[in-house]
């Protein structure tokens, strides 16, 4: 029960359940300290799927760290998803050293940590004793926000000068906030700083979900809120891009609303991406198969205020769906449906 949403409780989603949390957990890692981990999970029930949660780079100096991002991770949590977050090498708290090779950003540290992680689920199972043997290990997604949206953006199949980073493991993905084409398409000053960002989407196959707000406008490029939106249209994986209506680079809210990077505090704006998030999971991980459409369904009245959705149909069967913000002369064209 949240008394400051109204909108946003439109958009069905299962009730919440007890859950119960792990950290840190530690993993070991050669060469250097270990990874440290949160892991928040339901209470009860088996084969819980999986998602690994990768925080930003952020200004706060705890937020984006395992202990961030808890509005996702605890709501995700609450209606069935293992939700675990690693502190990344590039975590103000909890890092690596400022000095040490691939510092600051630590982008290919980053990688190998989600793979870490998977390739240790049993030891993250042994330190969490009352999540033991309920993972389900063939089920996982990786979820990622901003900064983190480029790791697991390479997680899923985005290549980097030829070179793959994918992990077959990871079966879906959710893009939040994501830094678009890079090169040519970012200011000069930022192509030259952030070099990794220039990666090629057109390889990500993997199932994904790209989220966006529209009054997103990025410093990196001169392009706008839209070079948010380049994953799906570039993914041949990607099956849908939500936007958030008049949200900024927080989405309403999921670092914590207490994190400098949350420049409003929009607690609609913020329940419609956690419910419409947790739906897009709850059917690509084969939860439940209808949510994702039911999600969509309810944003076509009342809650149209709050986001607008478009679905490739070549991804995604779409039946007696209204094509609304598509001419007659675009649909023939245009391989998406507009749901709004």
């Amino acid at each position: 029960m949240n008394n400051l949403i109204d909108l946003a409780k439109r958009i069905p989603t299962p009730e919440a359940s007890l859950t119960i949390a792990y950290t840190p957990i530690r993993l070991p890692m050669d060469g250097r300290p270990p990874l440290e981990l949160r892991l928040t999970a339901p209470s009860t029930g088996d084969r819980l799927p999986i998602v690994l949660l990768s925080h930003g780079f952020g200004p706060s100096n705890y937020i984006p760290s395992k202990d961030g991002y808890a509005p996702l991770a605890q709501f995700w949590a609450e209606r069935g998803f293992a939700v675990i977050q690693p502190t990344h090498a590039s975590s103000r708290v909890g890092g690596l050293p400022a000095d040490a090779p691939g510092a600051p950003f630590f982008w290919r540290e980053r990688v190998e940590e989600m793979k870490a992680i998977l390739d240790q689920l049993p030891k993250v199972e042994r330190q969490s004793l009352a999540v033991a043997e309920r993972l389900d290990h063939a089920r996982v997604a990786a979820a990622g926000h901003s900064f983190g949206g480029h790791t697991v953006g390479l997680l899923l199949g985005a290549q980097l000068n030829g070179e793959d980073f994918s992990d077959p493991r990871i079966s879906a993905g959710i893009l939040l906030a994501t830094p678009g084409r890079g090169g040519m398409d970012m200011t000069e000053e930022s192509a030259a700083r952030f070099p990794f960002f220039d990666v090629d989407f057109s390889t990500l196959a993997t199932r994904s979900l790209v989220v966006c707000g529209d009054a997103d406008d990025p410093h990196f490029t001169t392009r706008g809120p839209d070079w948010h939106a380049d994953a799906f249209h570039d993914a041949p994986g990607a099956d849908a891009l939500l936007t958030l209506h008049s949200a900024g680079h927080g989405l309403g809210g999921i670092a914590g609303l207490d994190a400098k990077e949350t420049e409003i505090e929009a607690p609609d704006l913020l329940e419609a991406t956690k419910r419409l998030t947790l739906a897009w999971l709850r059917t690509a991980m084969s939860v439940e198969p209808c949510a994702w459409e039911r999600a969509c369904a309810a944003i076509e009245g009342p809650s149209s205020a709050l986001a607008h959705v478009v679905v490739r149909q070549d991804r995604m069967q779409v039946e007696n769906r209204p094509a609304a913000n598509l001419s007659t002369a675009d649909r023939s064209h245009d391989p998406t449906v507009a749901f709004s």
